[in-house]
């Protein structure tokens, strides 16, 4: 019983105090269930973030759903999927119940929020940063990011296609080092 409160408070506490959304807690995420509590190792962590990724909804929902699972079956991944949605279900109400005009349009506020922004996306880009270094920063990783990111930005293709383009890339060209190898 124990572990279904620590998994809930420590994605409770997570979704309370990250601001920027679900990429902005990855870092978070990592650093509780990976480096502290050590419930998930580095490379485990990693295929549950790719995973996250590709699957609907949002990442660190579903980041905690699979965390959940893993630890304890389908019942922890629902306590921890509660702690995560939790703060911000209560935030949520709690700003549709208090915010108005005068707070809105308070220049403290808004000054406020300008300088968490580049927080937010830098706490975006350490994940990405720790996902190339657990794919082993070297070159082909590091171009791939790269190329992905660049072509979606740019020329504004669907990261859905350039997911797929990868993964058979990633296919066939393990398959040619495959048959390279055995010969």
């Amino acid at each position: 019983m124990r572990i279904y409160f620590e998994i809930f408070w420590s994605f409770f506490k997570i979704g309370a105090f990250t601001i920027g959304g679900g990429y902005a807690m990855i870092p978070l995420i990592e650093a509780e269930v990976v480096n502290k509590k050590k419930w998930v190792a580095k490379d485990e962590f990693a295929e549950m973030l790719a995973l996250a990724q590709s699957a609907p909804g949002p990442i660190a929902i579903n980041t905690a759903v699979f965390v959940g699972h893993k630890l304890k079956g389908w019942r922890c991944s629902i306590v921890s999927m509660l702690g995560a949605i939790l703060p911000s279900f209560i935030i949520i109400v709690f700003i549709a119940l208090f915010f108005n005009s005068a707070i809105k349009n308070n220049e403290v506020i808004e000054r406020i929020f300008k300088g968490i922004r580049p927080v937010v996306v830098a706490l975006i880009a350490v994940p990405a940063f720790n996902m190339l270094i657990n794919a082993g920063l070297k070159f082909k990783p590091i171009a791939i990011a790269t190329t992905a990111t660049l072509v979606i930005c740019l020329l504004s293709v669907s990261p859905i296609i350039v997911m797929i383009t990868a993964g058979v890339i990633g296919l066939v060209s393990g398959m040619y080092s495959q048959k390279i190898n055995s010969q």
